[in-house]
């Protein structure tokens, strides 16, 4: 969410910065919420000077009594009640209004930052840079469900009768190279001086509207019936909410933080071959990083971030790229974002495995995360989120990028200790 002066001193700006994400449709909304913030104010004026009439005229109350100027008294009380009638109005219009430039305030798309390109969705994202060697190797590659088959480590039928489409059992040596690399992800994250936590898995629905778009809670969010809690679609909505209605001391920044958590999601418009198996799906296990820092310290952090994922990848020999996202591919909230792309050899393309995101301050502003300076004056931190490893979509990459001619899968060095020292998987 945008600071409400933005839009008054530069409306032509937030206009652009609609077009540029190509949701025209959202135009009209700056100059209503013009409309309505104006009206806001002029009521709010008339309540504060009503109110400060009243409270005026009550005072003297008492003095008229004392004075044995009763009838004079009597009729102070008859305005004091007249205006305490209509700052009723004034107090109930003033909410009215308030809400309403809220909602449309948090409809209006983030500033987007000067470098993102201009493209209207995810085929006009920029690749920046290649990591590894993208090998194809001289034998088919099956697909990743067939890998894990292989292995006795997956049942999608069961999982299918228990809980539908979606969901999956693992298990075996599979199983256990899921638990390796979020453990791994984990030491590798706290190796990087990041704090370890794991999260509350529901949220209550404050959280979720000051952590995301209106459109992505429809699409990703479920509900508890009954309840105002929703399961978290990523451990990052937790660990930002952990920060709401909080002021953070200047010298207690950045806060870095990586989280494990169960990551439950709609998946709303899932479709394709890619659909299938366990690349998308409505469980998994995520390993996540968190910053929360200083706005002018944001832009390192983003970068350090990605960085951190692009190094895991290549620790366990998955090549990988980074991809700018274009400003139509970024929701909302963000400022900038670059998806990490792990390389798949029965593809021959590269797949998302990851998603590092500076949203400035769009979240702070929601959720109300202020940072005290040294100076004493109180501003808006900065949030960034970044995926380590998703294991279910990591499984995938890994399987492929590490699966021998004779149906083996080697373990690298770096994930051995989590293996119990196993160099290689092999096929029941």
């Amino acid at each position: 969410m945008i600071d409400i002066r933005l839009v008054r001193e530069n409306p032509e700006l937030v206009k652009e910065n609609i077009r540029k994400k190509f949701q025209d449709s959202k135009l009209p909304l700056v100059d209503e919420v013009l409309v309505l913030d104006k009206e806001s104010r002029a009521v709010k004026l008339e309540a504060d000077t009503l109110r400060g009439e009243r409270n005026k005229i009550s005072k003297e109350i008492g003095g008229l009594m004392a004075r044995g100027m009763k009838a004079e008294a009597e009729e102070a009380k008859k305005k004091v009640t007249e205006k305490s009638d209509r700052l009723s109005e004034l107090e109930a219009k003033e909410a009215e209004l308030e809400e309403r430039v809220k909602t449309i305030m948090m409809t209006i798309p983030n500033i987007i930052d000067d470098s993102v390109p201009i493209g209207k969705d995810d085929s006009e994202n920029v690749e920046v840079k290649r990591y590894g060697e993208p090998v194809v190797p001289d034998f088919d590659v099956p697909y990743h469900t067939e890998i894990m088959e292989a292995f006795d480590g997956i049942d999608l039928d069961s999982a299918g009768r228990v809980a539908g489409n979606g969901f999956y059992y693992l298990m075996g040596d599979i199983a256990r190279l899921h638990s390796a690399m979020t453990a791994y992800a984990r030491d590798f994250m706290i190796n990087k001086g990041f704090t370890y936590c794991i999260p509350p898995f529901m949220i209550r629905s404050n959280v979720v509207t000051g952590v995301m778009s209106f459109a992505e809670m429809d699409s990703m969010m479920y509900k508890i019936e009954g309840e105002d809690l929703y399961l978290i679609g990523t451990s990052e909505h937790s660990m930002i909410g952990k920060f709401i209605d909080t002021i953070v001391p200047e010298d207690k920044l950045p806060q870095t933080l990586t989280s494990y958590s169960p990551c439950f999601r709609k998946e709303k418009g899932a479709h394709g071959i890619e659909e299938r198996g366990v690349y998308r799906i409505h469980q998994f296990e995520k390993q996540e990083m968190i910053v929360v820092c200083k706005p002018e310290d944001s832009m390192e952090w983003f970068d350090k971030m990605w960085s951190y994922t692009v190094e895991l990848f290549r620790s366990l020999d998955i090549p990988v790229r980074t991809l700018e996202c274009c400003s139509g591919d970024l929701a909302d909230l963000k400022v900038k974002s670059i998806d990490v792309e792990a390389w798949s050899p029965r593809q021959k393309k590269y797949f998302e495995v990851g998603s590092c995101s500076n949203l400035g301050d769009a979240q702070a502003r929601r959720l109300k995360i202020r940072v005290a300076g040294a100076d004493k004056t109180k501003y808006f931190a900065h949030t960034l989120n970044n995926t380590v490893v998703a294991p279910p979509r990591m499984l995938i990459a890994f399987l492929e990028n590490n699966l021998n001619a004779d149906g083996s899968v080697n373990i690298p060095v770096a994930l051995r200790p989590y293996m119990g020292g196993m160099e290689k998987i092999e096929k029941k």
